[in-house]
């Protein structure tokens, strides 16, 4: 039986050494909308000739499917406050609030440059301006939406 999370002594140092390598390897920041992009962008010029980014999205997904296959399948129990609020037809809504967070995610990674993983690992492990800003951006509006949810419920 697989352990619901790795450490984060096992996974910080795995996820640094990812970081160097891309650098290292392909001169690029790790980060998962840069590998969606190169796939839709591929896929939509009807080619599947991928850069090191689509084969980074695509063991992203395969990855995450071994270990689902390996552990006994996906442990999905909802969404906590939000799963708990809507019942019956109101399951509606959590479709409708997840569809507009995912737009509003994907704008914004697009518009910072890059994901909170390309920005926050490779950003600010090169100490670019954009990386730390978008990082400490990230970060603070976490922290804000997580007090208004607590204050709300």
């Amino acid at each position: 039986m697989l352990h619901d999370q790795i450490g984060w002594y096992v996974s910080g140092p795995v996820l640094g050494l990812c970081v160097v390598a891309a650098r290292a390897l392909f001169n690029g920041r790790l980060g998962v909308t840069g590998g969606f992009s190169e796939l839709v962008q591929k896929i939509s010029a009807g080619t599947v000739r991928f850069d090191w980014r689509g084969w980074f999205a695509i063991g992203i997904v395969i990855g995450g499917a071994l270990y689902a296959l390996v552990s006994g399948g996906p442990a999905f129990h909802g969404y906590g406050w939000l799963t708990d609020t809507f019942h019956g037809s109101g399951r509606l809504a959590i479709v409708a609030i997840l569809l507009g967070a995912g737009v509003l995610i994907g704008t914004g990674a697009k518009i910072a440059g890059g994901c909170t993983s390309g920005n926050g690992l490779g950003g600010t492990s090169m100490l670019t301006a954009a990386g730390v800003a978008a990082t400490a951006t990230f970060f603070a509006t976490a922290i804000a939406v997580s007090f208004v949810i607590k204050a709300v419920i």
